[in-house]
């Protein structure tokens, strides 16, 4: 087991006040790992506070992400936090909006493109500063199912994740030589406040759960595995993977 073991490691987790930012922000500090979660509002400071209660070594830093500035200063504080360096960097920050495409507000595309896909990147960008003159990292990003498909309704999001999905593929051409492993998480239908209006639509939700071969939703707890094998030595040679954490759903 102690190829799993966090312990000394010290993490970086953008968005890990959301449903399934926290699980993953719980299943590093879980495993050992010293952690900073950046977010914006009251819940990023409660998750923290939380974990802190539990003895985990957890730190807040609040920034607006659509702010590219804040984006910058939040790395450097939570950098500081961590004594300079950085391990792992979990990408877990998201939003959606949903309209018909012939529809959907350009204020609506440049918001979901900035936040999902491009503070992605500068967090990687920022992170491998750091992790290759310090001998490497891991960095997982949050993909989705959309990823692979377009979806409805949805088209920034869709392209967003997409790129979420080649940006951590191009990243880990360059960067995997350099120590870094570049993964993405890919996970399914998640039982979250984004997926609120699906879960209540009683034959949207009844088709989505006949397509997946283990008959439920997914959860939070559902992405802790797959977070902590990707944060540590057990995936030392597991570069540039999308990893569907879905009940099987692309498999049917």
């Amino acid at each position: 087991m102690n190829m799993f073991d966090l312990t000394g490691k010290k993490a970086i987790v953008v968005g890990g006040a959301g449903d399934l930012g926290k699980s993953m922000l719980e299943a590093l500090v879980e495993a050992g790992a010293e952690a900073v979660v950046i977010g914006r509002g009251k819940r990023t400071g409660n998750v923290a506070y939380e974990l802190s209660k539990k003895g985990y070594k957890v730190s807040p830093v609040y920034a607006e992400l659509t702010n590219r500035a804040q984006v910058d200063r939040s790395f450097q504080e939570a950098l500081d936090i961590l004594g300079g360096r950085v391990d792992i960097l979990v990408n877990a920050a998201g939003i959606q909006r949903r309209h018909k495409s012939e529809e959907f507000p350009l204020s609506d595309w440049d918001e979901i493109l900035e936040v999902n896909l491009t503070v992605t990147f500068r967090y990687c960008q920022l992170a491998a500063h750091n992790m290759i003159p310090n001998g490497g990292g891991k960095i997982i990003n949050v993909a989705s199912l959309i990823s692979f498909f377009g979806g409805y309704t949805i088209p920034a999001y869709a392209a967003s994740k997409g790129g979420v999905a080649q940006l951590t593929k191009a990243l880990s051409n360059e960067w995997a030589g350099k120590g870094i492993n570049v993964n993405a998480i890919a996970p399914g239908y998640m039982d979250t406040k984004m997926n609120v209006a699906l879960i209540n639509d009683p034959v949207r939700n009844s088709e989505i759960i006949a397509r997946i071969p283990q008959h439920r939703w997914g959860t939070g707890e559902d992405m802790k595995g797959a977070t902590v094998f990707l944060a540590s030595n057990a995936s030392n040679y597991v570069n540039g993977v999308i990893l569907p954490v879905d009940g099987g759903y692309l498999g049917r």
